[in-house]
């Protein structure tokens, strides 16, 4: 395991719009992303996170990125995925205090 200044961001948008949040953080500089499909729960029983509905047919797309490019990253899927209007999803940072299985980020890093 690595200690390291890794961080992940974590975006959920709709179903659907994945490939263009993945595409604007590689631009920025991500080496890829990880992608999960999501479902919330029904009309009747909406749940909130942050005050976001979070309702069916999510994507989920994981993104573990050196920090220094965190901002750069955040900035690009907060611009790609129109964050800024309500309703079309939330993406957030979390610091990383131990990783396995990122040699190739490391490589990248001359580590």
């Amino acid at each position: 395991m690595q200690v390291n200044n890794h961080d992940l961001i974590v975006t959920i948008v709709k179903r659907g719009h994945a490939d263009q949040i993945v595409k604007a953080s590689k631009e920025a500089g991500a080496e890829g992303a990880t992608i999960l499909y999501g479902r919330g729960s029904g009309i009747h029983e909406q749940k909130k996170l942050l005050g976001i509905a979070i309702e069916p047919e999510k994507d989920i797309i994981l993104t573990v990125i050196h920090r220094d490019k965190s901002d750069a990253v955040l900035q690009a899927i907060n611009a790609a995925g129109e964050m800024s209007k309500p309703g079309t999803g939330i993406a957030f940072v979390l610091e990383l205090k131990k990783v396995a299985g990122i040699s190739h980020l490391l490589r990248a890093q001359g580590k």
